[in-house]
C-alpha cells in the first residue's frame, strides 16, 4: 500500500457529481443528454463527474453490441473533448467497446483527465447472468466479454478505483482496490429495479464502509425497452457509510464535497484496513458439524 500511496493526490476537498440518466438505443440523443448533464454538474462546481453504465446506448444487448465502438471512437472522442472543454475529471460511465469476437463487445469504462487525455479504461470483470422468473432475465456473458484487469488510477483530485454495476457484489475486487490506495470507489451502473430495491444502497454502503473510501454510484433509471428497467437512486457515500447525496428515480445530477480530512479521520479512528490479516496465510482446519467445513 505504501508504494501505491506515494503518488496520492487527494490533498484538498473537491466537489464530485453522479449523473443519473435514462439511456435508450439512440446514441446521438444519449450523448447529447450526457453532455448537458455533465455541463450542469460542472456549473454546480463539480470537478469529478461520473456517468452511468452504458450511458451512450442501452437496451437489448444484441442491439447494443451491434453498434459497439472502437476506442478511440465517436463517443470516447466526444467525452475527451467535453472533459477538456470543462477542465474536469470525467469518468464516462461505460460504453460497449468493439472486440475481435463476433457479436460480442466489452463493457468498458473510460477515465478522462481535465486536458482530455484518456488515462484509464476498465473492462467490467463480473458479468450479470441472472434469471429471476417473471422479474428479470439477463445473460450478459452471451454478448459481453469479461475484462481481466483491476484498475486504480491517480488523478489530479484523488486515486479512483474503477468498477461497474454487478462488480459491487464481489467484495474481493474492492479489497484489491483498497490495497491499491483508492480514495474514491466509482460504480457506474444500470442496476435493475428488481434487485435495486433491496440491494443497491446496502451493497454500496457496505463497500464504502469495509474499504474506508468515498463511493460514487451513478445509476441508470427508468425503462430501456420492454424487458429492462433500472432502479435509479444514485448515491454518493462517505467512508463511514453516510449518504452525502441521493437521487430518486428520474434523470438527475447529484453532488457532494469529498474531503480528505474526513477520509483520514475515519481511517484513524477505526483503522480496520491496518488490522486486516492475510487470510491466505491463516491455517485452515475443519470445525464443521458432521465433517463439513474447511479442510
Amino acid at each position: 500500500m505504501n508504494a501505491a500511496a506515494a503518488d496520492r493526490m487527494f490533498v484538498r476537498p473537491f466537489v464530485c457529481a453522479a449523473v443519473q440518466m435514462n439511456s435508450r438505443l439512440d446514441k446521438a440523443a444519449n450523448v447529447a443528454t450526457a453532455t448537458r448533464l455533465v455541463e450542469q454538474a460542472h456549473a454546480a462546481g463539480a470537478e469529478l463527474v461520473v456517468l452511468p453504465e452504458m450511458f451512450n446506448c442501452l437496451g437489448p444487448l444484441p442491439e447494443v453490441v451491434a453498434v459497439a465502438e472502437p476506442i478511440p471512437g465517436p463517443t470516447s472522442e466526444a467525452m475527451s473533448r467535453l472533459a477538456a472543454r470543462l477542465q474536469i475529471t470525467l469518468l464516462a460511465g461505460s460504453i460497449c467497446e468493439r472486440s475481435d469476437a463476433p457479436d460480442k463487445g466489452y463493457n468498458t469504462s473510460l477515465l478522462f483527465l481535465p486536458d482530455g487525455q484518456l488515462t484509464a479504461r476498465y473492462r467490467k470483470l463480473h458479468l450479470f447472468d441472472v434469471a429471476i422468473p417473471d422479474r428479470v432475465e439477463i445473460e450478459e456473458s452471451s454478448f459481453i466479454l469479461p475484462g481481466d484487469e483491476i484498475v486504480c488510477r491517480a488523478t489530479p483530485l484523488a486515486r479512483l478505483g474503477m468498477s461497474t454495476c454487478y462488480d459491487v457484489r464481489f467484495p474481493e475486487l474492492y479489497r484489491r482496490l483498497a490495497a491499491a490506495a483508492s480514495d474514491v470507489l466509482c460504480v457506474p451502473a444500470a442496476f435493475t429495479r428488481t434487485t435495486g430495491r433491496d440491494h443497491w444502497e446496502l451493497l454500496l454502503r457496505a463497500r464504502a464502509v469495509e474499504n474506508q473510501a468515498f463511493l460514487i454510484g451513478a445509476n441508470q433509471c427508468g425503462r430501456h425497452g420492454r424487458k429492462l428497467e433500472s432502479y435509479g437512486h444514485s448515491l454518493i457515500i462517505d467512508p463511514w457509510g453516510q449518504v452525502l447525496a441521493a437521487a430518486h428515480d428520474e434523470e438527475a445530477v447529484i453532488s457532494a464535497e469529498l474531503d480528505p480530512a474526513r477520509l483520514a479521520d475515519v481511517r484513524q479512528q477505526l483503522p480496520s484496513l491496518e488490522h486486516r490479516r492475510d487470510i491466505g496465510r491463516v491455517a485452515e482446519r475443519s470445525q464443521g458439524w458432521g465433517g463439513h467445513g474447511l479442510k
